[in-house]
């Protein structure tokens, strides 16, 4: 077991929080995937482990877990939202004619983020929404 999901299950435990088996897995899941996963591509994953696991136990646990500060999710363009640990900040820019998506620093998104707290006392959180254009492929096709 990796030192991250047990430090999140840690986490939980210490909140109060009940660790099962299909949220133990959620946290695998998040912590092992590749990339975002939408909440049918976690679910799909966690019954391969733990095939009882109710539905609505999965998203109920996402739900605690986004509560908590664990996970975020994110809208990339116009699809499902995403989900990706918390602590894996990063801005998404997402392709309009392909769908591409492209995972890019927070730094990139700094200057409008400062700009919007001192000019209007807005705290941005830039990350939930991806930046939608067009990728250097389909920009030259």
């Amino acid at each position: 077991m990796s030192d991250r999901v047990e430090r999140i299950l840690a986490d939980l435990r210490r909140q109060g929080e009940r660790i099962t088996p299909a949220r133990r897995t959620v946290v695998e899941e998040l912590v092992g995937a590749d990339g975002h996963l939408t909440a049918d591509e976690l679910v799909e994953r966690v019954h391969e482990t733990v095939p009882g696991a109710h539905l609505a136990t999965i998203y109920r646990t996402m739900d605690v877990l986004e509560r908590l500060g664990v996970v975020e999710h994110t809208h990339l363009g116009h699809g499902r939202a995403v989900y990706h640990l918390a602590d894996d900040v990063h801005a998404h820019l997402v392709c309009e004619s392909c769908g591409a998506v492209v995972q890019v620093s927070p730094k990139l998104l700094a200057g409008v983020e400062r700009r919007a707290r001192e000019e209007h006392g807005f705290v941005l959180r830039a990350h939930h929404f991806a930046l939608v254009g067009r990728c250097r492929r389909c920009k030259s096709a």
